[in-house]
């Protein structure tokens, strides 16, 4: 299996170099030269497969020859021993037709876990063969942050620096990244928002002079690898819900355009799935996409699902490659437009195919609250704000009464009580094995939303690379 650039003009790799590469070298993010497929009989064999079985059938095509597939099993099953709940992300029904994905049941609490658990085996595997000491920058609106510095904390030849937006992010969200004090771990906050961060991390990657000294990657949804560690929970719910008998929808909250891109990897795969649907707060520049071709950026509104609050969805690249036809020169020249006017047209034919699948809703805070008490008083489940987002566009679409519709629960509601409590009249608590998170001391430095000032604290705590 190779991968290529969307934007055409860097050299294609295999599964190993594209993981540890993380962002490709010409500015555009990695994808499979061509889509795998899955049979429908070999579908329909993931059902009844633990977690870790179907993890390897799906993700085999993608790693290729890079690992065995007995040690992709071992690395799989390693990963997802950490997780609290035996199925790793388990289907609860709500009502008739809706039910909810747990994806938070990871060491952090978020579903960024399911893929980050992973990763960090991918690049401790990968880099035992090579003289080599990876530097790591991500940016995080939230859970990114604490899942990657769990999966990395006092791993070999890795060091970790990641970048939050200060005063932006929720306590428990921050404490998570902040009270790991393993050497290897830097944490910034970044005065500014989380698309600063996000800038930040790529102008690092494109400045020659800077990444030349080290070898970069990244841990973000940018990062193949991550995105086709998700792609497997889709498979996992569907077959449970009937799948490739009948087809499933799933309803994603979604900022940075990741977690939704996997099931559309899903479906290129031969997935049966009747709808994605992208569920956004009031930061909407994927619901004005979808839904007016109008992809330009706006002002962030920090909201009470600081996850969302990004203007600018990095992964959103990978689905305009397909509907650009895969011609990455043409892609590269739209987003330079792009990122000199913050703004991008969809056209009416990209627009039209990008309907066969995907649907958007734009959620405001009062149906967020909502549909938080509906589901408290439906099932007596709690859902943190972001899931509340996903299951109020879950509702508001309309499918016909036989599809069923899964919510991806993307974090454990604990990580935001103080709305969990305003919208339900219920604080969740903590799970015990976070249960001293408070009490925990926290380290992290604050910098200028600067790359100048980035580079310099990178470049002094970072181990250059051999």
């Amino acid at each position: 299996m190779d991968y290529v650039s969307t934007r055409g003009a860097a050299p294609a790799l295999d599964f190993e170099n594209a993981t540890l590469a993380g962002l490709a070298a010409d500015g555009g993010l990695y994808v499979p030269a061509a889509w795998p497929t899955l049979s429908r009989e070999a579908i329909a064999a993931l059902a009844g497969l633990s977690y870790v079985d179907t993890a390897v059938a799906v993700l085999a095509p993608f790693v290729g020859t890079t690992l065995p597939r007995e040690e992709l099993r071992a690395l799989c099953q390693a990963a997802y021993g950490r997780f609290a709940h035996a199925a790793v992300t388990p289907l609860v029904q709500l009502d008739g037709q809706h039910w909810v994905l747990e994806l938070f049941h990871g060491p952090t609490l978020a579903f960024k876990d399911v893929a980050l658990q992973l990763i960090g085996l991918l690049f401790e595997r990968f880099l035992t063969s090579r003289d080599t000491h990876l530097t790591v920058i991500g940016a995080t609106s939230g859970d990114t942050g604490s899942a990657a510095i769990d999966a990395l904390a006092g791993r070999a030849k890795v060091d970790l620096f990641m970048l939050h937006p200060q005063g932006r992010v929720s306590e428990v969200q921050r404490r998570q990244m902040t009270t790991v004090l393993a050497p290897n771990i830097h944490n910034i906050a970044i005065d500014g928002s989380f698309d600063d961060a996000q800038a930040l991390v790529k102008a690092m990657f494109a400045d020659a002079d800077f990444a030349g000294r080290f070898s970069l990657s990244a841990v973000n949804s940018i990062n193949w690898a991550r995105l086709a560690a998700q792609v497997v929970y889709y498979f996992y719910a569907a077959v449970r819900l009937g799948a490739p008998e009948r087809p499933v929808a799933f309803a994603v909250p979604t900022g940075n355009f990741g977690d939704v891109f996997a099931g559309y990897v899903a479906a290129r795969m031969g997935l049966p799935v009747a709808k994605l649907i992208v569920a956004t707060n009031v930061n909407d520049i994927l619901h004005r996409a979808l839904s007016a071709g109008d992809y330009s950026v706006g002002t962030v509104t920090p909201t009470v699902a600081p996850s969302m609050d990004i203007q600018v969805s990095s992964n959103f690249e990978r689905l305009l490659f397909d509907l650009h036809g895969r011609d990455g020169p043409a892609l590269a020249a739209a987003m330079r437009g792009f990122e000199a006017t913050r703004t991008l047209a969809l056209s009416p034919a990209m627009r039209a195919e990008a309907a066969g699948l995907f649907a958007s809703a734009r959620i405001d805070a009062e149906d967020m609250a909502l549909a938080m008490r509906w589901a408290c008083e439906e099932s007596g489940m709690l859902l943190d704000p972001h899931t509340a987002i996903g299951l109020a566009a879950a509702r508001a679409a309309a499918l016909p009464a036989d599809v069923p519709v899964v919510t991806l629960a993307t974090a454990h509601p604990a990580k935001f009580p103080d709305a969990v409590e305003r919208a339900t009249g219920r604080r969740p608590a903590l799970p015990p094995r976070v249960g001293d998170l408070f009490d925990r001391a926290e380290r992290y430095d604050t910098l200028p939303a600067e790359i100048k000032a980035v580079e310099a604290y990178i470049a002094e705590r970072a181990t250059a690379r051999a």
